[in-house]
């Protein structure tokens, strides 16, 4: 049967206190008055602000999840306090025997020492350690998690990128129904903070796992699951069953949609592997410009199989270099419309390359709350060219669209964090960085609120009911803005106080 129909009194939408009726899903009125139909929930909002439902564009949901989970190295300013954060869990709560203790968080860049396994065996003797850092992008190991994963001749237990994808494969395993369990706990929390969808870029595709728990009860969240290379032609892939970006899973109650192919063709800032014209500081050789791990010869026809079996491409680029060379791929794509092309995280860019952005129909979809974390990191790594690090204004005035997201678990799943950063470009008491790349509130929001546009009749009732309004309060404040209630399809996700 339908979810009843709810009547929202007293709103205030787009600056007037109105009543909105949702009923069968979709917003059904707006005006003053509004009658409530037989049978329909009326609740008095009391003025509190109606928002549309916000989304984040880029999520690694289960790694997310199990960060939540996982012992913090975020407050580790250095390599010798992450040992100690890992020696102080180990004797309050050691793992079970057999299995690894796992963190999540450090970043490295800026630490006065570097890390090593030297500094964790000490303290760890035979249980493995496997650290994961915040970007994803490389892990550091004891001896015994080395050891575990071949690696025992490893000269430092700092592992990046290819080398490490197998080790995040293998934290990431834990018993299904335990994280069916904990990840419809993540979808209520991110539904705490207003958001209604998310695209999930889990390796290396999570379309049937999402299905199996949107069947067994996880109705949070609307999810958009992305595929990767290497199950782009599996015989249970995307091409082999004729799923194409867009199409609604059935059986999901409109919940899961195919999304893109995601492609990572260079490293992070932090790990000192994104893709850049002019090498780090203090490298040299063969990587000190950072890494290309997918060449324009092998991203071409990758982007032409799957725009040939219409799934669009989200192609992951950090570095300058790494974005000029995927807008030279989406220049050479005629297959795939331009709705379907997005870097993900176009985090610093050639001067030329916002116009490219615009005129090739590129959206740029970008995480703000990486300006936060990585503004001493840019200052140092890239010295002289941070003008045109995360550079969202001149994209916007370049006339290319943005998304905004998290890229959770590097940044919290939640948008209001990442839509005060995109508004001031400041997460402490320093001036905003580089305030000239700061965009308007409108458009952040815009920016993170998925495919449906503004509150409007006929739009599906995915909303979001916030104590205060936006326009009214200190930037500073948005970060924790006070959400009272999201509502899915016309269904409470989310309430409290309402």
């Amino acid at each position: 049967m339908p979810d009843p129909a709810v009547l929202l009194r007293s709103a205030t939408l787009d600056g007037s206190v109105v009543d909105v009726l949702v009923a069968d899903g979709v917003v059904a009125g707006i005006g003053s008055g509004l009658p409530a139909p037989a049978g329909a929930q009326v609740v008095d909002l009391d003025g509190r602000v109606l928002l549309p439902g916000l989304w984040d564009a880029h999520v690694h949901f289960d790694q997310w999840t199990l960060a939540r989970r996982r012992l913090d190295l975020g407050p580790a300013g250095s390599a010798a306090e992450a040992a100690a954060l890992v020696a102080a869990r180990l004797q309050a709560d050691p793992p079970e025997p057999g299995t690894a203790l796992v963190g999540h968080g450090f970043r490295d860049a800026l630490w006065p020492d570097a890390p090593h396994r030297d500094l964790l065996d000490p303290v760890t003797g035979e249980v493995p350690v496997v650290l994961v850092a915040a970007d994803l992008h490389c892990c550091w190991l004891n001896s015994a998690a080395a050891a575990r994963y071949g690696m025992a001749d490893h000269p430092t237990g700092l592992v990046r990128e290819r080398d490490w994808m197998s080790i995040m494969t293998d934290v990431r395993s834990v018993p299904a129904a335990l994280l069916d369990r904990w990840s419809a706990e993540t979808g209520r929390a991110a539904a705490a903070r207003g958001v209604v969808g998310i695209v999930d870029y889990e390796a290396p595709w999570q379309l049937d796992a999402w299905a199996a728990r949107i069947a067994d009860g996880a109705g949070a969240l609307r999810v958009v699951a992305s595929v990767w290379p290497e199950a782009l032609d599996g015989a249970d892939g995307p091409v082999a069953r004729g799923l194409r970006s867009g199409d609604v899973v059935p059986g999901t109650g409109g919940l899961l949609t195919m999304g893109p192919l995601k492609v990572v063709t260079d490293g992070s800032l932090n790990t000192r592997t994104a893709c850049c014209d002019d090498p780090y500081p203090g490298l040299t050789g063969a990587y000190a410009c950072g890494v290309l791990l997918v060449a324009p010869d092998e991203l071409l026809p990758l982007l032409q199989r799957a725009a040939g079996h219409g799934i669009d491409a989200a192609v992951h680029a950090i570095g300058d270099r790494a974005n000029a060379l995927v807008l030279d791929a989406f220049a050479a794509l005629t297959m795939l419309p331009a709705t379907g092309r997005r870097i993900e995280h176009a985090q610093l860019l050639r001067d030329v390359d916002p116009a490219r952005f615009a005129a090739l129909g590129v959206v740029a979809s970008v995480q703000p709350a990486h300006v936060l974390d990585d503004r001493d990191v840019a200052d140092r790594l890239w010295a002289g060219r941070t003008g045109r690090a995360f550079p969202y204004r001149t994209l916007l005035d370049a006339g290319a669209d943005i998304v905004l997201g998290s890229d959770a678990p590097v940044a919290p799943l939640d948008p209001w964090i990442t839509i005060a950063a995109a508004v001031h470009r400041s997460g402490d008491d320093r001036p905003s960085w580089h305030p000239e790349q700061e965009i308007p509130l409108p458009v952040a929001l815009a920016a993170s609120t998925g495919p449906d546009g503004p509150v409007r009749v006929g739009r599906r009732a995915d909303l979001c009911v916030t104590d205060l309004d936006p326009a009214a309060v200190p930037a500073a404040a948005l970060s924790t803005m006070p959400v009272a209630g999201t509502l899915l399809g016309g269904r409470w996700t989310h309430r409290v106080g309402v």
